[in-house]
């Protein structure tokens, strides 16, 4: 029954739906955990916390906090612990890749472990703190289901992701071997990157072996360039009339030797990523139909969101957990911040900024999108917006294994967009530059 002061604030006349309008039946799950157990992990050793029913009352709670090392053997025996005490789930905080080793062996061993994110289970202020009232708080946190489980992908998952990741690393690394030489051939006045788009193609790399035979006649180096190079002849005669001495020599050969080593491991690294890759090939290949993505970017897709999409309920689930979408912060009616979408797995991020730039130059609906969108908002917005289309679609194909992409076409937007509203449009802009707009059908 509504009191009497809130049926004068409604003018006297209550209404028995309004009351139920407000009451609505909630959907948590079971409030407490039963056995639960929490770890706050460090380099050496972990503090580990234990809340479990007492018997004959099962309003107490046992508690028990014990400290152990980081090593096998020890894990081992505080695994063996938890599975004799019917833990029901072990949570820790994803520290570092200190997490890694506790994580594997107790999900080994047939518990339940789960990784939550720092950021949710911050100490409350004005409390002290220490690894033990870490871990305490932890697990009554956990206990009251009051945490979220980050995605941890399967073993399979994992091993391909160690491989994409290195070469991703590896990538990097050559990038940053190739700007020393650059940097190297300039401090010797040789100006070879002004006239060959790419230093390390066939004839650039023969020139600069060449120099560290010790060739230094700018004429014999210039009559190595091949093919569409050889236009260029003048051109790289004046580029190598430099001072390149032997302490470049000494440096450049090294600089090529590393290249050279990391040429070597990436295609090591190929090889065995594809192994890895063949039991969920058929889907790369269905990834592969996506306008920008290719053989390298469906691997890396996989290695970082794996094959099931049951971990994500929906496409958007998938975005949010990616950062692909914006942020939600709003407070008395008003929505803060600057829509920001956040950080999230970088690799994945960096897979799909290079997948979206490349659809960029396509005639495709991506295409086109990604350019509508760089003409108004410019090229970055433009990179996550087609980004997310990319996820969305790649959780769709790997939902449904019979599910195929599909290109909507370059026109598909302009076919649909009503002729009236583009017309208001095209002449609002030419007014709003001072032009007095008439309009004549054209027979």
């Amino acid at each position: 029954m509504i009191p009497q002061a809130a049926a004068v604030m409604f003018g006297g006349r209550v209404r028995e739906e309004m009351t139920e309008s407000m009451l609505a039946e909630s959907q948590d799950e079971e409030e407490i955990i039963a056995r639960v157990a929490a770890l706050d992990i460090g380099k050496a050793e972990l503090v580990c916390c234990v809340r479990i029913p007492a018997e004959g009352n099962r309003k107490k709670r046992l508690q028990e906090v014990s400290t152990h090392s980081t090593m096998t053997r020890s894990l081992g025996e505080l695994a063996n612990r938890l599975v004799g005490l019917g833990i029901e789930r072990v949570v820790m905080e994803a520290t570092g890749d200190y997490w890694k080793p506790v994580f594997y062996l107790l999900e080994a061993h047939g518990l339940q472990p789960w990784l939550v994110n720092a950021r949710d289970v911050r100490h409350l202020p004005g409390r002290p703190k220490t690894d033990v009232l870490d871990a305490v708080w932890l697990c009554k946190v956990a206990e009251r289901q009051m945490l979220r489980p980050s995605f941890v992908p399967p073993v399979e998952i994992r091993r391909l992701r160690d491989l994409t990741r290195y070469r991703i690393d590896l990538v990097g690394e050559r990038t940053a071997e190739k700007n020393r030489v650059e940097k190297l051939l300039e401090d010797a006045c040789i100006k070879l990157s002004v006239v060959a788009s790419d230093i390390f193609g066939v004839s650039g790399r023969d020139m600069m072996a060449a120099l560290i035979a010790g060739e230094r006649d700018p004429k014999v180096l210039a009559q190595l360039a091949r093919s569409v190079m050889r236009n260029k002849i003048s051109d790289l005669e004046e580029a190598f009339t430099g001072r390149f001495d032997d302490h470049h020599r000494f440096l450049l050969a090294r600089m090529l030797a590393r290249i050279d080593g990391i040429d070597a491991d990436i295609a090591a690294l190929d090889e065995q990523i594809e192994v890895q890759l063949a039991p969920f090939a058929a889907a790369a290949e269905r990834l592969d139909d996506i306008p920008g993505i290719g053989p390298v970017a469906a691997a890396i897709i996989i290695a970082e969101i794996g094959v099931d999409m049951s971990q994500f309920p929906t496409a958007g689930h998938l975005c949010s957990w990616a950062k692909f979408c914006p942020g939600i912060s709003s407070s008395a009616g008003k929505t803060k911040g600057n829509g920001s979408s956040g950080h999230g797995n970088r690799y994945l991020a960096r897979a799909l900024g290079e997948a979206a730039v490349i659809a960029g130059r396509t005639n495709t609906f991506l295409g086109e999108r990604y350019r509508r969108i760089a003409r108004r908002r410019g090229k970055k917005r433009a990179i996550v917006a087609v980004g997310r289309s990319i996820l969305v679609a790649t959780w769709h194909i790997l939902q449904d294994p019979d599910t195929r992409f599909q290109d909507l076409g370059h026109d598909y937007v302009h076919a649909r967009t009503n002729p009236d509203a583009r017309k208001h449009n095209h002449i609002r802009q030419l007014e709003a530059l001072g032009y007095t707009v008439t309009l004549t059908p054209v027979a």
